[in-house]
Order: structure tokens, then C-alpha cells, then sequence
């Protein structure tokens, strides 16, 4: 079973910057995508950035310009720095990874809380 091990949440002033990061339990290459969603409070998830495993790499509009999602194939590892953050991101933070061709499986890890005070 795949995991992903979220990490680097917590709590930050408007303004400041955060990194996160999700280790996958085996290598990285073997999803098509992985990426960072969130879920706000009484909303649903959404995603936040994405990354495949050619490159591309796609950004909600929110958050276009502050942050960034890269990834290190040798750590199997995904990250999301975060900076100019607002209030309006404070949410849970799940790290999403999709695999498969004909059959596809979406893993998810159990996310990491970010609260961005005023």
C-alpha cells in the first residue's frame, strides 16, 4: 500500500512563507501526477498545484505566483513552498498521487493543517 507522509504544516503570520513536503513509501516515478490540494474550512477539497512525472506543472489561480511545488526523485519526495501567505489559505494540505494507465488509483496522505493568522 502506498503512503504519503505529509509534513511541515503549521501555524504562520500573514506574509510569511512555509514549506511542505510528502515522502512517498516507494518511488515517485511510478505516478503519472502528484500534487497538493486543500480543504478549507466548510469547503471541499481543492486542488492547489500539480506536478507529472514529465514536468508539467499546473497551479490554481489563488495561489499563481506565491507558490511552488517541485519534487526530488531521488527523495521521492514532493514539496509545496508557500509564500505571501493570507488568511484565505488556511486549510488541511493533502498530498494527492495518481497512478495507473487503464486502471487508475488516487492515493492520498492524511494532510497537514496550515493556519495563516492576520
Amino acid at each position: 500500500q502506498v503512503q504519503l507522509v505529509e509534513s511541515g504544516g503549521g501555524l504562520v503570520q500573514a506574509g510569511e512563507s512555509l514549506r511542505l513536503s510528502c515522502a512517498a513509501s516507494e518511488s515517485i516515478f511510478r505516478f503519472n501526477v502528484m500534487g497538493w490540494y486543500r480543504q478549507r474550512p466548510g469547503k471541499q477539497r481543492d486542488m492547489v498545484a500539480t506536478i507529472s512525472t514529465r514536468g508539467t506543472i499546473n497551479y490554481a489561480d489563488s495561489v499563481k505566483g506565491r507558490f511552488t511545488i517541485s519534487r526530488d526523485n531521488d527523495q521521492n519526495t514532493v514539496y509545496l513552498s508557500m509564500h505571501s501567505l493570507n488568511p484565505e489559505d488556511t486549510a488541511v494540505y493533502y498530498c494527492n498521487a495518481v497512478a495507473g494507465t487503464f486502471t487508475i488509483r488516487a492515493y492520498w496522505g492524511q494532510g497537514t493543517q496550515v493556519t495563516v493568522s492576520s
